[in-house]
């Protein structure tokens, strides 16, 4: 049996008599397509923020492929491959895609302190950015500053940034916050195309895209794990119709 790509075991966070998190044992295999939905409150984002060093549990453990990482700092996790996007767009306005992504490969081959070069002095890393922004749809802005892309774009930037950080397990939090309807097929086509080895746990309120992208759902309730399984089995479960009072689950 594969070791889970990620995995906690009896996780838990609690802030003063508060527990946001409780009990929280989940496996996320080898390039799996997860989803982790929940109402609002259900505290999902104290989760991420567990999974990415954020936040220190107050109990229970984090396993990436295996090894414990649970009092690692947020940049070592990203190190070892377990890397995030944001809800809130974080990006630097002033600079071009090209630039951007650019930039994060040179830090990643350990090239960060000639950062201040000019980029044309780097020919393989900015050809490596290009054909990584021409995948992800944004060709058509690689010279053109982040401050004026449409919110798709700068949705699927920061994808591109991840990806660049070549991570093995990629937390999704809300990829389709903010982004119009009339943008969004852009996003889809890029998780869809996704690579097959990098392991995918996707934090979405957007029901059509959780049910379209992954294959396997956990929904979490109040803290903890209501249920887990295959996506057309959670579709059908009464215990989630119940949370969510018939109606398209959000938060």
């Amino acid at each position: 049996m594969s070791v889970p790509a990620l995995q906690t075991h009896h996780l838990e966070k609690r802030f003063g008599g508060i527990t946001a998190t409780q009990d929280i044992s989940i496996a996320i295999e080898r390039g799996a397509r997860h989803a982790l939905i929940g109402p609002n409150g259900a505290g999902k984002t104290t989760l991420v923020n567990l999974l990415t060093g954020v936040l220190r549990p107050t109990g229970g453990r984090i396993d990436l492929d295996g090894e414990e990482i649970t009092s690692l700092p947020p940049h070592q996790r990203v190190r070892r491959g377990l890397v995030r996007t944001f809800q809130i767009n974080q990006l630097f306005e002033s600079l071009t895609p090209l630039e951007t992504i650019s930039l994060v490969i040179a830090q990643g081959a350990g090239a960060g302190g000639d950062l201040w070069k000019p980029l044309g002095g780097r020919n393989a890393i900015v050809e490596e950015a290009a054909t990584l922004l021409s995948q992800l749809h944004l060709s058509d802005a690689l010279q053109r500053k982040v401050g004026v892309l449409a919110h798709g774009k700068r949705r699927l930037l920061e994808i591109a940034i991840a990806l660049a950080s070549r991570p093995r397990v990629l937390l999704l939090d809300e990829p389709m916050a903010g982004v119009p309807a009339a943008e969004s097929k852009e996003i889809l086509e890029t998780l869809a195309a996704l690579p097959s080895n990098v392991t995918v746990l996707l934090i979405e309120h957007d029901m059509d895209l959780v049910f379209r992208f992954a294959t396997r759902i956990s929904v979490l309730v109040n803290g903890a794990i209501l249920v887990e399984g295959p996506n057309d089995e959670i579709a059908r479960d009464p215990r989630v119709k119940d949370v969510y009072l018939g109606q398209t689950p959000r938060g």
